[in-house]
């Protein structure tokens, strides 16, 4: 509650499992998903008193699959139009969603086009002006339903974008149709392009950043408070800032081991680190 100044450690029955995912509801903080998986068994718990107490979701989740040996649990979405409409993915063992806040939940990826539709990376659901869109990333495609998951339309990302691994994808808090999305040319790659839309996936632009990047965008981080402010980070470190929507970027001069997500904040930290990492103190 102070800008990761102080953490304390919340007693869960996931305590020594593998993270993969935390989500916070953004209209209901006392509700949270957490998804665990490789190499811990992939399971999606829920609580709805803040951490205080939680429950296994009722749903059965593949134990083993081809690609990743176990499934991760990546992808989690809440529908800002329905609190009852929920989604989750994993990398690998399909696309679920529940219609009752998460009491029961559905398998739905058999119905996307391709293969590797079970490879899901990433989720959102756009409210679009009233024409609701659910988004997915799978491994190598990205995916759009109008009908709450019933039927979808598709891209292939090599035969779009030239490259052929999508990975991050989020969008600005409260946003109608805006998105960016990340593709690479494998993971963990040795390039990547970060791509904006207005339009809930119909259309994409790619973003031009400074350099390429040295491998896949892993992460993509928006400040809840100026959707302006966008970070992008590298699965080997590199991290990319605009300040202005995407229109223009710069890159860090810090350069991280590895970046496995990213988070820009609107609170004020106390603790600042200078460039010559002298460390001040406000």
């Amino acid at each position: 509650h102070d800008t990761v100044g102080h953490w304390r450690q919340v007693d869960s029955p996931f305590n020594g499992q593998t993270v993969w995912k935390v989500a916070v509801d953004p209209q209901d903080a006392q509700r949270i998903f957490v998804g665990t998986g490789a190499p811990s068994r992939a399971v999606l718990w829920r609580t709805l008193d803040g951490g205080q107490t939680w429950d296994r979701a009722p749903v059965d989740i593949p134990e083993f699959c081809e690609g990743v040996s176990r499934p991760r649990l990546l992808a989690f979405a809440y529908d800002p139009t329905d609190r009852n409409q929920l989604w989750f993915g994993l990398e690998e063992g399909g696309l679920f969603h529940s219609r009752d806040g998460g009491d029961t939940w559905t398998r739905v990826d058999d119905r996307l086009l391709w293969d590797y539709n079970s490879d899901v990376h990433n989720i959102l659901v756009l409210p679009n002006h009233g024409n609701k869109v659910i988004v997915v990333v799978c491994v190598n495609a990205v995916y759009r339903s109008l009908d709450e998951g019933l039927t979808w339309t598709g891209i292939v990302a090599r035969e779009t974008f030239g490259l052929y691994y999508v990975r991050a994808m989020n969008a600005p808090l409260g946003t109608q149709s805006s998105l960016y999305l990340s593709i690479s040319d494998g993971t963990p790659g040795t390039t990547s392009k970060v791509l904006v839309s207005h339009d809930a996936a119909v259309s994409w632009e790619v973003l031009p950043l400074p350099q390429q990047p040295n491998s896949c965008v892993w992460a993509i981080g928006i400040n809840p408070a100026d959707p302006r402010q966008v970070l992008a980070g590298t699965k080997y470190g590199h991290l990319f800032t605009s300040e202005n929507g995407g229109e223009g970027w710069q890159k860090q001069w810090r350069e991280f081991s590895e970046i496995a997500d990213v988070l820009w904040t609107p609170a004020v930290a106390q603790i600042k680190a200078g460039h010559q990492s002298i460390v001040k103190k406000n």
